[in-house]
């Protein structure tokens, strides 16, 4: 496999799933941003054919894998298409954060890959158009979120058996029950502890302000070809049932398990087995009680705005992503306030131009006109 965001907290796990089923994966190609000693020491262990790091690092992963012939050393954007259309590559899983994961996506797709999607993003702002290259080069498309996983597990064997709605279940994050006041002065420090789930800064920003929700929710959409009216969200705190599935009949299927992504992953790596393995395993006399309520969408406006993107179509969740990943960003460099990103967000879905059938080419214009108006913004 290629994998894509090898250091970010899907890769890490990823390459655990590798450890646990010894033998049964091997890693082609390891790819990362900033973090280039991991990738160095990733590589050492699992010696893979190619990486590629950020251009700015390149002198010092080739320095520090001199000594590994085996491994070429690549840099930057370019050679993150390149990789992933390898003939030894048979599945890449897109781990990368933000809309950095469509391009290669794209031309993975079209060399006919299978693709474990961990990178909700590529759905969020090109949904349209990567569905149809799916169905066109006749990939794989297999989740790896953990609640678009539960609804692909949930419909196992349902072909025939059309979908009333799905039903995608959130925490809350870590401000569930908070008031906009109470809100006013969060700090990053306070975002960034999830009460259930280990994940990197960006998506535990977006599950505090249920951004992460919203995108989720658009990424569903597309993955099971459903109308904007079949996709609701449930809170439950406890993050055991990860997403449910509505039948016709009123059925309702649903998959629970405890938080952790690595079953999610090895579940889209080893699709359609259920492999073996020591992961923990849940029990109900550790959870006795478990709870669902609505989400407070006057609160936690970042779920409407993404509801409203995904029924306007187009161009509009490629503007509400990348300026939500400005915003976020801001955030995280205490240039903007917690309620504040949620402006920034609207604003740009007012002001950037809006194209009803755009082309790879108007995502990618979008996506730079989007985040100049969320810098000019802040």
């Amino acid at each position: 496999m290629a994998l894509l965001g090898s250091t970010g907290s899907i890769g890490t796990q990823a390459l655990d799933v590798v450890r646990e089923q010894r033998g049964r994966f091997r890693v082609a190609v390891l790819t990362a941003g900033r973090q280039w000693q991991l990738l160095v020491q990733q590589a050492q262990e699992f010696r893979p054919a190619a990486v590629v790091i950020n251009d700015e690092f390149y002198q010092e992963v080739k320095a520090a894998l001199a000594g590994q012939p085996e491994t070429q050393v690549l840099a930057g954007a370019a050679a993150l298409t390149e990789v992933v259309q390898r003939p030894d590559v048979v599945v890449v899983l897109t781990a990368l954060v933000g809309y950095a994961g469509l391009a290669p996506t794209v031309a993975a797709i079209r060399a006919g890959k299978a693709i474990a999607l961990a990178n909700k993003e590529t759905l969020v702002v090109a949904g349209e158009l990567i569905t149809k290259l799916v169905q066109e080069y006749g990939v794989p498309l297999l989740p790896v979120d953990s609640e678009h996983s539960a609804i692909f597990q949930c419909l196992a064997g349902e072909a025939q058996n059309p979908i009333e709605k799905v039903i995608l279940t959130a925490s809350g994050g870590p401000f569930r029950g908070r008031s906009t006041a109470e809100l006013a002065h969060i700090t990053k420090a306070q975002a960034l502890k999830h009460p259930n789930w280990t994940m990197g800064a960006k998506i535990t920003i977006d599950s505090a302000t249920l951004m992460n929700k919203g995108l989720e929710v658009i990424e569903a959409k597309w993955l099971f070809n459903l109308r904007n009216d079949q996709v609701d969200v449930v809170v439950h705190p406890q993050s055991i049932v990860h997403s449910l599935v509505q039948f016709e009949d009123g059925s309702l299927k649903a998959q629970l398990g405890l938080p952790d992504m690595k079953l999610p992953i090895q579940y889209a790596l080893g699709y359609p087995q259920r492999l073996r393995n020591d992961f923990p395993r849940f029990s109900f006399l550790n959870y006795p009680t478990l709870t669902f309520e609505a989400p407070d969408l006057a609160t936690f406006r970042h779920l409407p705005l993404a509801y409203a993107a995904m029924q306007r179509g187009g161009t509009a969740a490629c503007v509400l992503n990348a300026a939500n990943e400005v915003a976020v960003a801001a955030f995280l460099q205490d240039q903007v306030s917690f309620l504040g990103m949620a402006d920034v967000v609207a604003d740009c879905l007012q002001r950037v131009p809006y194209l009803a059938d755009p082309t790879l080419a108007d995502y990618a214009a979008t996506d730079a006109e989007a985040r100049r108006v969320a810098t000019s913004l802040l």
